[in-house]
């Protein structure tokens, strides 16, 4: 059907789009869904097929990417889904997430004063876990959303769970772990615990190749995260994978099983905080902060209360004073056991219920006051925050507060979920059509960019210390903090003008942000398709003017050295052309939206989830 959104030949100018459009795109996107204008949009050569190029390989490149773009761009996420010829036949992966691990590296070197030059290489990560399936004909631990046999017995349904719970730590080096970047992960320097006798490629140790004299530099350590407390560490050169943590080597009480694989990072500092998710008779969630200096682990709050659940949960927020978690409504049944039943996340989780609200806790990053604010606000789920910032405008001054500014990608309940299966989005046994047909489950999939505004009292008193004849203090992390001063949802931007996989410039980080850019759902295909920058200010949106078939993945931001503007810099963006099943790395100005350059691959790369780039 006809699309005031873009998606023919590609290559003009951005799409722009303004506030006075949303509800006509929203439903321009609902429309295109109804029509089934995504059963046209090639994408499989992004998920099937893949190969392992260890290279590094020159990739041709064209047009003018910027010298001082110049750097390492990691990137990770699911390659391949299947495995063949094991015990019982193909082994097939029912969704993404569980996809095996595929880590890529691109880096870009000057190649005199107005050139570059780029090289690929990549290396799968699970290797170990495919061997075990072609021996075994299964997986083995836990999963995110690996359908169980459904004619496995009770008893074969127990001993499986009983396996669950007495495998030790260091056998689960085998398991795949694929979600987020992470370079230089602080505390973790003498605990990667299972090295396999490999060792790490020295500090800036320098790629086997040159441009002009240059040498790409490559970062000390390169860890790789996921939803739970695993850490999977890779070689920064050879992305071989040599090292293996949880986090209860950073702290002995961060033993529960479930974390998120976004840990936040503060970008002056440099220490991360995230938090640890231990299940019982209530579910307990322990933020923890982790030095950069010193690599020393200290737990910032305990939180524990009859009424907060064990939950899947993807990203935290940082702000300058804060770390803030929300609980979102995806909640694990049986206290968070169910996993150990089900074998997986999403089975696990209970039926999404309006009444179920998102609990908020505001922690308190410097003077040891734990929680200083809880709340709740309305039933939702998402994947990733986006920022969280601080201001204090004349009513702070005079009540005496901060107001807390929260940005999240959301979504009205837990559908999205399922437009991940493989069969959905590789358009197998009419799964696509049977989701993407259903106008109800199509808004649940749809995007929300929301921005919260939370005003948290500062006259908090300090913790006082507890006399030697105190009576018996509650259990820890059970004191309820007081609620903030207000919450206000300040926006609502709907699909397609915001999407997926959200960035922003990394010098914005805990500040106040204008631009968003994202991955976006147009009703194209069964992934994503189409880049936009959405301005939080005018709402304002640009799309990139990419060819049909082109499906763009997260948009990393590379900021101008000096610039002044805050949309100054480029974004590189690794974009599949399902057509001719080639890759390429797409290099946007970020203020335009307009191609700048790109190094065109000439095979197909898996589309991944998430990078980092490492500067020079």
């Amino acid at each position: 059907m006809t699309s005031t959104l873009g998606n023919g030949l590609g290559g003009g100018d951005a799409i722009v789009r303004t506030q006075a459009d949303e509800t006509a795109d929203y439903q321009d996107t609902l429309d295109n869904f109804a029509a089934g204008d995504y059963t046209e949009w090639p994408n499989e050569a992004g998920f099937d097929g893949l190969t392992e190029e260890r290279g590094p390989v020159q990739v041709h490149v064209s047009g003018q990417i910027p010298v001082w773009a110049a750097g390492s761009l990691y990137r990770t996420g699911p390659g391949v889904y299947k495995v063949e010829d094991t015990a019982i036949g193909t082994y097939r992966t029912n969704h993404w997430f569980d996809g095996f691990a595929h880590t890529h590296r691109f880096d870009i070197l000057p190649d005199g004063e107005d050139k570059v030059k780029m090289y690929y290489s990549s290396r799968r990560q699970a290797d170990e876990m495919i061997q075990y399936i072609k021996a075994y004909g299964d997986r083995p631990f836990f999963s995110f959303a690996q359908r169980r046999d459904p004619c496995l017995g009770l008893f074969a349904k127990i001993m499986s769970t009983w396996r669950g719970f007495r495998t030790k730590t260091e056998d689960k080096w085998i398991e795949t772990i694929s979600v987020a970047v992470v370079p230089h992960f602080p505390g973790l320097e003498s605990a990667a615990g299972n090295l396999k006798d490999r060792v790490a490629a020295p500090e800036n140790t320098s790629i086997d190749m040159t441009s002009g004299g240059h040498q790409a530099k490559l970062p000390k350590s390169v860890w790789i995260t996921t939803d739970n407390t695993m850490m999977k560490q890779c070689d920064p050169r050879t992305l071989e994978p040599i090292g293996f943590a949880t986090q209860k080597v950073l702290h002995p009480e961060l033993k529960g099983p479930l974390s998120c694989a976004h840990a936040e990072r503060d970008p002056v500092t440099g220490d991360v905080f995230n938090f640890n998710e231990d299940f019982g008779k209530d579910a307990t969630y322990r933020i923890f902060r982790v030095s950069a200096a010193t690599g020393e682990t200290d737990i910032l709050a305990t939180i524990a209360r009859p009424d907060l659940k064990a939950a899947y949960i993807h990203s935290l927020y940082l702000s300058p004073s804060f770390v803030i978690l929300c609980v979102p409504s995806s909640h694990i049944a049986a206290r968070g056991l169910m996993i150990m039943w089900q074998r997986n996340v999403k089975d696990s989780i209970e039926p999404f219920d309006k009444s179920k609200k998102c609990k908020w806790f505001v922690v308190d990053r410097h003077h040891g006051k734990g929680v200083v604010a809880e709340f709740d606000t309305d039933a939702a789920f998402f994947f990733h925050t986006i920022n969280a910032f601080e201001e204090r405008d004349e009513t702070d001054v005079e009540k005496n507060t901060t107001s807390l500014f929260c940005d999240v990608i959301g979504y009205t309940n837990l559908d999205i979920i399922d437009t991940l299966y493989y069969d959905v989005l590789l358009k197998q046994d009419d799964a696509h059509t049977k989701f993407w047909g259903d106008k109800e489950r199509v808004k649940g999939a749809m995007t929300h960019h929301t921005r919260w505004h939370i005003r948290i009292q500062n006259n908090l008193p300090e913790p006082a210390e507890v006399p030697e004849t105190a009576p018996v203090l509650p259990p820890a992390g059970s004191l309820v903090a007081p609620p903030p001063i207000s919450v206000e949802k300040l926006f609502d931007i709907p699909a397609p003008h915001s999407g997926e996989l959200p960035t922003i410039n990394p010098l914005y980080k805990t500040k106040r942000h204008r631009y968003v850019y994202s991955v976006v759902y147009r009703g194209k295909s069964t992934a994503m398709d189409g880049l936009a920058k959405t301005d939080t200010d005018s709402r304002e949106v640009l799309f990139w003017d990419n060819p049909s078939g082109h499906t763009p993945g997260e948009a990393i931001f590379v900021p101008r050295p000096g610039a002044t503007a805050e949309d100054d810099g480029v974004l590189l963006s690794l974009v599949l052309d399902g057509y001719c099943e080639n890759s390429y790395l797409l290099c946007l100005d970020a203020k335009t939206m307009k191609e700048l350059g790109r190094g065109e691959i000439g095979f197909a790369v898996a589309f991944g989830f998430h990078g980092v780039h490492v500067g020079e």
